[in-house]
C-alpha cells in the first residue's frame, strides 16, 4: 500500500487548469522529486495534497484514506507536513520558539490546563522543550537556539523551517524548492541533510525543485510537469535524458 497516492487530481481556476489528471505514488522512506519549468503547476499539486486547495476533481489518498478536501491543519495531523518556496518562520521569535510553537499541533492539555498550569501541563511543556531542543540538534541549530530567527543566513533559515515541519510529527515532508536561494556548497549539504532526516526520522520526502544536481543527486524517483500535464516519470537516469523532458526545460530550435 502507498502512503501517499493520488488519483487523476486536476485543479481549474477560472477555465484555466493548472494540474490535469495527476496520479503520484510515493512509498515509505522514497524520496521522491516533481519537476518541472516554471509555471508546471507543481506548487499547485502540493497545496492540492496539503489542503490549501480541493481539487475540482480526483482524490487524495494517505495510507489508503481519502483526504480530498481537508483543511491543512487536518492533513498535518494526520502526517503530511510541508515547507513553503518562500520561508515563512515567526521572524521575531527565537529560533526555539518556533519550533516549539509547532509541536503544539500535537499538544494534550486543554486550554483550562494551560490557564492554570497543572501538572500534566507543565510536564508536556518540558516535554516540548525537549523534543524542540532534540530537533534543533538534528538539523545542526541548537547552538542558535536563543538567535531571533530572522538573523539567521538563509540556508539556516531553510533548515528551521524543516525542523518546524519535522515538529508535527509527519510520516511525508513536503519540501517546496528547498534550495531556492542556497550556494553551491548550501545545495551540495542540502543533498546529505536530506537523506539524513529521511533515515532518522523514517520518512518519505516529495520535493519541488529546480537544482537539476540536487534533484538527481537525491531522488530515487522522479515526476515532470509541464504546462500541468505529466509528460514523464521514472528514475533519474531516465529522467534526464528524455527528449520530452530536455524539449520542456530547453526548448527546440
Amino acid at each position: 500500500m502507498a502512503l501517499l497516492r493520488t488519483d487523476k487530481i486536476t485543479m481549474q481556476f477560472s477555465g484555466l487548469t493548472a494540474v490535469l489528471d495527476l496520479n503520484i505514488e510515493i512509498n515509505d522512506r522514497e524520496i521522491i522529486g516533481l519537476i518541472g519549468p516554471n509555471g508546471a503547476g507543481k506548487t499547485t499539486a502540493f497545496n492540492m495534497i496539503t489542503g490549501v486547495y480541493k481539487p475540482t476533481k480526483g482524490q487524495v489518498y494517505y495510507n489508503d484514506k481519502d483526504v480530498t478536501g481537508l483543511k491543512p491543519h487536518e492533513i498535518t495531523k494526520f502526517g503530511i507536513a510541508r515547507t513553503f518556496q518562500n520561508i515563512r518562520l515567526f521572524k521575531e521569535l527565537t529560533v526555539l520558539d518556533n519550533v516549539i510553537i509547532a509541536n503544539h499541533l500535537r499538544l494534550k492539555s486543554n486550554l483550562f490546563g494551560s490557564v492554570v498550569r497543572t501538572p500534566g501541563y507543565r510536564k508536556e511543556e518540558q516535554q516540548i522543550y525537549e523534543k524542540s531542543m532534540a530537533l534543533l540538534k538534528d538539523v545542526g541549530l541548537d547552538d542558535l537556539k536563543d538567535e531571533k530567527s530572522s538573523n539567521l543566513p538563509y540556508g539556516k533559515q531553510r533548515r528551521l523551517e524543516i525542523a518546524r515541519a519535522l515538529a508535527t510529527d509527519p510520516k511525508l515532508l513536503l519540501l517546496d524548492e528547498p534550495a531556492a536561494g542556497m550556494n553551491p556548497q548550501e545545495s551540495h549539504e542540502l543533498m546529505g541533510f536530506i537523506r539524513e532526516i529521511r533515515d532518522k526520522f523514517d520518512i518519505a520526502i516529495l520535493m519541488i525543485e529546480h537544482h537539476m544536481q540536487v534533484v538527481m543527486g537525491v531522488c530515487e524517483r522522479i515526476y515532470v510537469l509541464d504546462y500541468g500535464v505529466t509528460i514523464a516519470e521514472g528514475l533519474p537516469d531516465a529522467i534526464q535524458n528524455d527528449p520530452k523532458v530536455i524539449e520542456a526545460y530547453l526548448g527546440v530550435d
